[in-house]
C-alpha cells in the first residue's frame, strides 16, 4: 500500500472517529435547546390533543420547551415532508399517527412514513370509529339499517373526511361486506360530517367516538355499532361490528411520537423514557379515556415499527375493497 492511501486511510478513520465521538457527545448533552414537534394536522384535532398533553408532561420532566408546529395539509403529508428532511438530532419530532399508513396506498408519497423514520413511542391509540344514524331515522339496529339500504340502492349516504381516511375506508368496507351501496359524501374533517347527520343532509356517518358521543348523549345521533375489537365502556349496550358479522372491521387511531431516520439511538431512547413516563401516569390516562383513547403498556420504538407494519399490510387489503389499487410504498 502506498503511503499517500495509507495516510488517506488513516485521515478517513481519525475523521470517523471524530464524528462518532461529537454525536455521541451531542446526545450526552441532549436536549440543550427547544425541541420542535411537527404535528401534521390542525389545532385541537384528534391528533393535536394527546399531543400537547404529553410533550407539555415531557417539558415539565426535562425543563426543555417542546414547541408545537401545526402543519396540515396533504391528509398529513405536508408536516411529515418537512420532519422527514430535517436534521436526525433530536431537535425535530413528528407526530405520526394512522393516516401516515394509510396515506401509502392511496396517494403518491415522497416517504417511506415507516423507514423514513426512527421510532419512539407511541402516545395513544384510539379512538375508535363509531357507525351513527341520525336518531330521527326508524332503524335501531345495524341489521335494520342494512336491511333499508339494500331495499333502496344509493338512497342512502354516509358523511367521509375523504378518499384516504378511516371513515371512508371503513364505509367502504361495510358496503363490500354487506353488499350495500351507501354513497359516501366527502367533507373537510370527520366532525363536519357528524353535525351533518343531525341537519339531515346525510343519514349517518362513521364518525369517531369522541365526536360523535356529545350528539347520541345529547339524543341527537344514535350509535349502532363500534369499529374496534372490544365495545366502550360509556357505551356498553352498543355490539361490535365483529359481534355483528363483520370481521376485522377494526378502525383505531393512533398517534404516535417520531424522528427522523438515523437519529442517534440515545437520544430516542431517552425519548421514549421520558414519553412513556408522562404517557403512563394517571393523569394522562385520565384524560385520554374520556376521549375513548388507551396507552399501550409494551411502548416501545420496536413496538410502535411493528404496529405500523401490520397496519400497512392491513391498509393495503382494506384499498382493495374500494376498488382502488393500491400503490406500492416508496423504498
Amino acid at each position: 500500500m502506498s503511503r499517500v492511501r495509507l495516510c488517506l486511510r488513516l485521515l478517513l478513520g481519525a475523521f470517523a472517529a471524530f464524528a462518532g465521538s461529537t454525536a455521541s457527545l451531542q446526545a450526552q448533552n441532549y436536549p440543550s435547546r427547544p425541541i420542535s414537534v411537527i404535528v401534521p394536522f390542525a389545532a385541537g384535532g384528534l391528533t393535536d390533543v394527546p399531543v400537547r398533553l404529553a410533550v407539555t408532561m415531557m417539558q415539565e420532566r426535562t425543563g426543555q420547551n417542546f414547541v408545537i408546529e401545526n402543519k396540515p395539509g396533504g391528509s398529513g403529508t405536508i408536516g411529515g415532508g418537512i420532519a422527514v428532511r430535517a436534521e436526525p438530532n433530536g431537535y425535530t419530532l413528528f407526530a405520526n399517527s394512522v393516516a401516515d399508513v394509510q396515506n401509502l396506498h392511496y396517494m403518491p408519497v415522497a416517504y417511506n412514513a415507516i423507514d423514513d423514520f426512527s421510532m419512539i413511542g407511541m402516545i395513544v391509540e384510539g379512538p375508535p370509529l363509531v357507525l351513527i344514524i341520525d336518531a330521527n331515522l326508524p332503524y335501531k339496529s345495524l341489521v335494520e339499517l342494512i336491511e333499508a339500504a339494500k331495499a333502496k340502492p344509493k338512497t342512502f349516504s354516509f358523511g367521509t373526511s375523504g378518499l384516504a381516511t378511516s371513515p371512508a375506508i371503513a364505509l367502504a368496507q361495510l358496503n363490500a361486506l354487506a353488499k350495500t351501496d351507501i354513497v359516501g359524501v366527502p367533507y373537510r374533517g370527520s366532525g363536519e360530517a357528524v353535525r351533518n347527520v343531525t341537519g339531515g343532509g346525510i343519514q349517518g356517518a362513521f364518525a369517531y367516538y369522541s365526536q360523535a358521543k356529545p350528539l347520541v348523549d345529547d339524543g341527537k345521533l344514535r350509535a349502532l355499532a363500534v369499529a374496534s375489537s372490544k365495545r366502550i365502556a360509556a357505551w356498553p349496550d352498543v355490539p361490535t361490528m365483529e359481534e355483528l358479522g363483520y370481521p376485522n372491521f377494526d378502525h383505531r387511531g393512533f398517534v404516535g411520537l417520531a424522528a427522523p431516520a438515523k437519529t442517534p439511538a440515545p437520544v430516542i431512547a431517552f425519548l421514549n423514557k421520558q414519553l412513556n413516563e408522562a404517557v403512563q401516569s394517571e393523569t394522562f390516562k385520565q384524560r385520554m379515556a374520556e376521549l375513548g383513547m388507551t396507552v399501550p403498556a409494551d411502548n416501545t420504538p420496536e413496538y410502535v415499527a411493528a404496529y405500523m407494519r401490520r397496519e400497512s399490510a392491513r391498509q393495503a387489503a382494506l384499498a382493495k375493497l374500494s376498488q382502488h389499487q393500491p400503490m406500492a410504498p416508496p423504498r
